[in-house]
């Protein structure tokens, strides 16, 4: 008889699809291929500020909570970065001059419902933006570096500078997952949360998409 597969592994399969057809997405795929501007990419900005907001202040909430803490670390955070990059990229009020798009609300509904309720589901979403951001997201901010003459300015949020190594860190956090003490209905639910949450970032782009088209009419 084999070995049962890791739940990190099957996390990974399952969601494979989905992380697929996000990124893929026209908005993005796009910006990635150096078709979209500058204005494009200060708009995903502008939602990821709203997204991480609502991440990280569940994540000082989960700080409590025995299996969500674990998964926790300074090391991620995302917010002084993009304020950083908002503030280059937009200028002094970038506060008031960025607003979230209809799916960023919901997106950020549902970030501050089970940050506040469910660990499991914290978990699913701090696994999603964060190891999606190890992976992926250096190789974007390599690209809109390249692509807008940034030097570090604007691309603060891509860059890691306290972790040296992002492949031993998603490793060190696939092991964490597979640790994590879930019976099998919560693996489920964890992973259902996980393809929820690569559903609102396909539905953030066709948001993206959707108001630059307005704009431009």
């Amino acid at each position: 008889m084999s070995d049962p597969i890791p739940f990190s592994a099957a996390l990974r399969e399952r969601s494979s699809g989905a992380h697929s057809g996000s990124e893929g997405a026209g908005f993005m795929s796009d910006l990635i291929k150096g078709e979209g501007t500058r204005d494009d990419y200060i708009a995903l900005v502008a939602q990821h500020w709203f997204i991480y907001e609502a991440l990280e202040s569940a994540a000082e909430r989960m700080r409590r909570d025995p299996v969500a803490a674990v998964f926790i670390s300074e090391r991620l955070t995302r917010l002084p970065a993009l304020a950083a990059d908002l503030e280059f990229l937009v200028g002094p009020d970038w506060r008031e001059r960025i607003e979230p798009l209809p799916t960023t609300r919901r997106y950020v509904d549902r970030i501050n419902q089970v940050g506040a309720t469910w660990p499991g589901g914290f978990v699913a979403h701090h696994y999603t933006r964060y190891l999606g951001d190890l992976s992926g997201g250096l190789f974007i901010g390599k690209l809109m570096q390249r692509r807008f003459g940034f030097d570090t300015n604007g691309i603060g949020f891509y860059i890691f500078a306290d972790i040296a190594d992002p492949k031993e860190f998603k490793e060190h956090y696939r092991v964490q997952l597979d640790s994590a003490p879930w019976d099998e209905a919560e693996k489920e639910r964890v992973i259902d949360e996980v393809l929820l949450a690569y559903r609102f970032n396909t539905e953030l782009f066709e948001d993206l998409a959707r108001a630059k088209a307005e704009a431009a009419a």
